[in-house]
């Protein structure tokens, strides 16, 4: 009876391990490719942006991820993104409907994967453990032999990824260059100047779009639709357009296509009043542009009678050979921390330079959003922009300087679906209202266009040699990339990191940092105040005891050291406390990891063990 009884057990074993494997398989099967995403910010989880470039894909896409797995061995931080990198192009394949394959290389150190990746023109880093170069990047192909590549994966831009990838697959997907409409009214482009009777050059930043896209000029005048196959339009300095062309850029935007439009209070490269036999026709002339009927209709502020100024982020400008230099407060030098980080146009620049430039407020009522990308430093005011004009000093902003005490929002994204500001017609295809969200970019400034701000130009043997001193043409490059691209990949936004900080360390150090500065101030005032003192008792002395300290003197230092010495032993007592906080803290979360988790887990299935004995109990009783 017992052998019998043991051979049935081991049967029963055999043929429950036998289910086992075949659940196993059935799950396999029937969830291939299911996944749960249980991070806070879903960060594993690709945007609705991402999943319709993947499924829009018409033609094999081939990805190749050049990582030096040997070289990373001992850059623990790196390796982790790689892991992070690995599944969201994984993810990415699984999505694509078999229209993306993905190739992981580890290219060793004088190998011909090392080439290739090199001829792909990724970037090596050389930070191996023997000084090799490391390579972390990705490089893709399709069908037509186009390519596209990713040099290097930053850790500290985790939160581009997905747009970065994204990005470099829509490039592969669609490899036809954007078409972009360029409707200006300055001396942008290049053309016949009837002033010096000569072809005139183009902008730096003219010269750079057109290497981006193909760039089509477009007249105000006579303008009444724009091409459709015009993806982005480019505004700049819209002076007093005619209704037709307003109209047009209405529907162009109602319609889907994407705006940049570049408006100024004072534009200083505008020409207009030029009069060799009036010299001061051009200082009274009307330098202003606006978009007042559209802008209006979109619920967005902005008054081309008013220019800002802000003095803490003024330019030092020089007021003719042999004079110093002075500060100039309509012409700022806007730096990292006025821009959003939050958005792939303005995450990666450092410094845009700008004069006289407006800006935008968002309407009370208004149905459209308005994110800003560039902004004032909190310490701007805004004047009126006749002073502007007529000014011969610039010192002479700073006289009755009133901060406003909050940022000005000189460039900005417009968005939501938007309504036309010409509900009176009724032209054929007219759009009373926009199907989807608008996507539009308004800049209050036209002067950060002009190369003097930006960029040195240097003719070398018959070539444009172009050297940047600040980010305005990365700006406006970025922007109209990033317009030109498909309306889903201008939605993929920075996602949050993987990084998760220790918020309650941070917060004990932050709060210990106060304390320890609050203590530092004391000590600095109570040295002022001896050497006050100090000061008064010398004064006080003869001349012939000038050189010999008195008895009060040598008491007041005997005080301020003996408390120096105190505040020291405060500061240090703060940073230990610190210490202790943070370790108590990881003490407690080591118990609670350690001891309380496993403990509740044992007397849950313990509890749980309990009741299922009680309950057969009580059925048997019932029996």
């Amino acid at each position: 009876m017992t052998l019998h009884r043991k051979t049935l057990s081991g049967g029963a074993l055999v043929v429950l391990a036998v289910l086992f494997v075949a659940v196993l398989l059935i799950v396999n099967t029937l969830f291939r490719g299911a996944r749960v995403d249980l991070t806070e910010s879903r960060l594993y989880t690709l945007s609705d942006g991402t999943r319709n470039i993947l499924a829009s894909i018409e033609e094999p896409i081939h990805l190749y991820l050049f990582y030096s797995d040997k070289g990373t061995q001992n850059l623990a931080p790196l390796r982790t993104y790689y892991l992070r990198v690995r599944e969201m192009l994984e993810e990415m394949a699984a999505r694509a409907g078999g229209k993306i394959e993905l190739e992981v290389i580890d290219p060793l150190p004088f190998s011909e994967d090392e080439d290739r990746a090199s001829a792909f023109g990724l970037q090596g880093i050389p930070a191996g453990p023997g000084g090799e170069s490391i390579f972390f990047g990705l490089a893709g192909t399709n069908s037509t032999n186009g390519r596209a590549t990713i040099p290097f994966f930053q850790p500290d831009k985790e939160s581009f990824l997905e747009y970065d990838v994204a990005k470099l697959i829509h490039e592969l997907s669609v490899p036809k260059k954007p078409v972009v409409g360029l409707l200006s009214s300055l001396p942008v482009s290049a053309g016949f100047d009837p002033a010096t009777r000569q072809m005139r050059e183009p902008w730096a930043i003219a010269q750079q779009l057109e290497q981006l896209s193909e760039l089509r000029t477009l007249n105000a005048e006579g303008l009444k639709t724009i091409d459709a196959e015009i993806g982005t339009l480019v505004v700049v300095h819209p002076k007093q357009l005619p209704d037709d062309a307003l109209y047009a850029i209405d529907q162009f935007v109602l319609r889907g296509g994407h705006l940049l439009v570049f408006v100024d209070p004072n534009a200083e490269t505008d020409t207009s009043g030029q009069d060799p036999e009036n010299p001061q026709a051009a200082m009274f002339a009307d330098k202003s542009s606006d978009l007042g009927k559209l802008f209006k209709a979109w619920g967005v502020g902005y008054d081309a009678g008013k220019v800002v100024i802000d003095r803490l982020r003024a330019l030092a400008i020089s007021r003719g050979p042999g004079q110093p230099t002075t500060r100039h407060p309509a012409i700022l030098g806007l730096t990292a921390g006025d821009f959003s980080r939050d958005d792939v146009v303005t995450s990666g620049l450092e410094s845009i330079n700008v004069s006289t430039t407006g800006y935008f407020t968002l309407a009370e009522g208004a149905k459209a959003t308005l994110t800003p990308l560039i902004q004032s430093s909190g310490e701007a005011a805004a004047v009126d922009t006749d002073r502007i004009r007529f000014m011969q000093d610039p010192g002479a902003l700073f006289e009755g300087y009133q901060a406003a005490g909050q940022p000005f929002v000189i460039a900005a994204r417009v968005g939501g679906k938007l309504a036309t500001a010409f509900p009176e017609r009724s032209e054929a295809g007219h759009l009373a209202e926009a199907k989807d969200d608008a996507q539009i970019v308004v800049v209050a400034d036209t002067d950060l266009l002009s190369d003097r701000l930006w960029v040195q130009v240097q003719q070398f043997f018959g070539q444009r040699i172009m050297n940047a001193f600040a980010n305005n043409g990365d700006f406006v490059v970025n922007t109209v990339d990033n317009l030109s691209g498909s309306g889903d990949l201008i939605s993929i936004r920075s996602r949050a990191t993987s990084q998760r900080p220790f918020t309650t360390v941070e917060a004990l150090k932050r709060h210990a940092d106060e304390r320890f500065r609050a203590k530092e101030q004391e000590l600095q005032r109570e040295l002022s105040d001896t050497e006050r003192k100090l000061a008064e008792l010398q004064r006080a002395k003869s001349s012939d005891q000038a050189m010999i300290l008195s008895p009060e003197q040598e008491a007041e230092l005997k005080n301020f050291a003996e408390r120096k010495l105190e505040i020291r032993k405060e500061l240090r007592g703060v940073r230990r406390e610190l210490d202790a906080d943070i370790e108590s803290l990881g003490t407690r979360l080591k118990l609670i990891n350690v001891l309380l988790m496993p403990l509740l887990v044992t007397l849950g299935a313990l509890g749980f063990v309990l009741w299922r004995r009680n309950r057969r109990r009580a059925a048997q009783g019932g029996l």
